[in-house]
């Protein structure tokens, strides 16, 4: 066992530092740039995939709940246990990820999403299904944290924001490409298809990343971003430190617990769209769920604006500060959310236009909020204890949304004439006020001190 386990660490442990090329600069320069290309493509596509292994849940819940096999307090419960491990995972696999190999750590947990999500389709009891999805959540928090640190090894503080908004639009791709192809594919092979579909193509994704990712520069014999761009090393202010040290300067931080508090709220009102949006659309709004599947794509698209643009604009026009740029777009997202949920039915165009105002402004604020505000203002060495502690807030946050979402829309359910009928009033209160509290709070860290 002792062996098995040292055989494990070993594995995803990162490599040592191999002799730098130093004869030839020009050589060196050219395998640097096209490891960083194949690196950054491959975290943003396969944290995509990450998404299509998570929101597929979102899309099977009215079949679902049309078949009597679960219903929205118990989807709840599933969603909310998700995140909850998620949230746990994302804290802890974040500062595992420091000191590991991203190459190998990263695929490794999109693997086991897609074998989890293949076994799922099979039908198990509620118990199991719980404790399946529970799983699916740790295994999904092998994603963000070492796409993050991968980007910190690989690009400079210069160029972080603009990098970090492109890869940010991962996440807009996996869910836009699920809302759409997922609901196709169970509309016409069933909710269980809505696993196996998922699945293998997320085990598919998990090799490719393998294939094509790397390990930090100085694995690979090549210099820092920094050295090879001339630029000041941020690490090296702190080479004496242990990683350990660096990170637990990061839990006793203030601005980064505000921040999580922050981020936490936001990501209520995110998921609160983005897990109960179709049911919310069907039921409330008439909408067929193909319709409203069409919706949510289309504001998944508009987010991978906000999210690539985001970072481009703090880093060009607000040089590198995130503050402004934050309170203008978490404005326009409680607007948004409240013309969404309280606009009247009979004018569809509300609908269309709020979520691609929503999509905008969420996927700029998630990629301010959800890591990047907290990666400024910490030590680089240690960008995965950031990245962990805004996780766990911030999906502790959607942990409880999806309880206490369900319980809402649960509580506000009647029958008439056989079919059920609910009233989202509570719930959507619930999600807007989300909104404003994390508009709010993100004020308290005005005046932070960004670290280069």
């Amino acid at each position: 066992m002792r062996e098995l386990f040292s055989a494990i660490l070993n594995f995803f442990k990162a490599g040592p530092d191999k002799p730098l090329i130093t004869d030839n600069m020009e050589k060196a320069k050219a395998l640097f740039n096209s490891k960083q290309r194949s690196l950054f493509i491959s975290i943003t596509l396969g944290y995509a995939f990450f998404y299509v292994c998570r929101l597929n849940f979102s899309v099977v819940k009215k079949p679902l709940m049309d078949a009597g096999i679960l219903d929205a307090n118990q989807i709840g419960t599933m969603g909310m246990v998700f995140f909850f491990t998620y949230a746990i995972g994302k804290f802890t696999n974040s500062f595992i990820a420091d000191r590991c190999n991203i190459k190998r750590f990263m695929p490794f947990g999109l693997f086991m999403v897609s074998v989890i999500s293949i076994f799922m389709g099979v039908g198990l009891h509620y118990v199991l299904m719980v404790l399946f999805w529970g799983m699916v959540g740790w295994f999904q928090s092998f994603g963000a944290g070492p796409s993050i640190i991968a980007l910190n090894q690989w690009v400079t503080g210069k160029k972080r924001g603009t990098y970090y908004g492109v890869w940010f639009a991962s996440h807009n791709i996996g869910a836009g490409l699920t809302y759409l192809i997922t609901s196709v594919v169970v509309l016409h092979y069933g909710w269980r298809a809505g696993f196996w579909m998922p699945g293998m193509l997320c085990l598919i994704a998990s090799i490719l990343m393998f294939k094509f990712m790397s390990d930090r520069p100085k694995a690979c014999g090549l210099p820092t971003p920094y050295e090879l761009n001339g630029e000041k090393d941020p690490t090296i202010e702190t080479k004496d430190k242990s990683v350990g040290s660096l990170q637990w300067t990061v839990i006793k931080n203030p601005a980064v617990w505000i921040l999580g508090l922050s981020s936490a709220c936001c990501y209520v009102t995110r998921y609160a769209i983005e897990s109960w949006g179709i049911v919310f659309l069907t039921a409330e709004k008439g909408y067929t769920m193909l319709g409203a599947s069409s919706l949510l794509t289309t504001m998944q698209f508009a987010g991978i604006f906000g999210t690539c643009l985001c970072g481009l604009i703090s880093d060009k026009f607000f040089k590198h500060k995130r503050n402004v740029p934050c309170l203008i777009f978490g404005i326009f997202y409680a607007l948004s959310v409240a013309a969404f949920v309280w606009g009247p039915k009979e004018y569809d165009w509300i609908n269309w236009v709020s979520m691609c105002v929503y999509g905008f402004t969420m996927g700029s604020l998630v990629c301010y909020l959800g890591g990047l505000m907290a990666v400024d203002i910490c030590p680089k060495r240690a960008t995965g204890a950031a990245m962990g502690m805004i996780g766990l807030f911030s999906y502790i946050g959607a942990s409880l949304q999806e309880k206490v979402s369900g319980y809402l829309i649960n509580c506000g359910k009647t029958m008439v004439n056989g079919h059920a009928v609910y009233d989202f009033h509570a719930a959507s209160v619930f999600w807007v006020g989300a909104a404003v509290v994390s508009c709010v709070l993100a004020l308290l860290v005005w005046n932070v001190k960004v670290k280069e």
